[in-house]
């Protein structure tokens, strides 16, 4: 089961959460989120559980737990929904000249 795990401490490393959730059971894969540009931690990141019951009890443990100084947030992960818009790539090309206007 895949677990959300947010309001990470910029400093949360893979290890910290490992150390963190492993307590509860087997860990078999976390991942934080970097800015694609920056690299920086996006203060976010993933965990997923070998087994459900396992990942419930990290959920009820470590949700409001303070890791770092932060209270850190986690839930079980919903799946992504695409907010890019749909349709008409996301609003754009639906005006002449590519969706930009002129400035006079």
């Amino acid at each position: 089961m895949k677990i959300y795990a947010g309001n990470l401490s910029y400093d949360v490393t893979e290890e910290d959460l490992q150390k963190e959730f492993s307590a509860y059971g087997e860990v078999t894969s976390i991942s934080i989120l970097t800015d694609k540009f920056s690299g920086q931690p996006r203060g976010f990141g993933f965990v997923e559980m070998g087994s459900k019951s396992e990942a419930e009890a990290a959920i009820t443990g470590l949700n409001g737990k303070e890791l770092r100084e932060r209270t850190i947030v986690v839930n079980e992960a919903r799946p992504r929904s695409d907010s890019r818009g749909g349709g008409y790539g996301g609003g754009r090309g639906s005006r002449p000249g590519g969706g930009r206007q002129k400035r006079y």
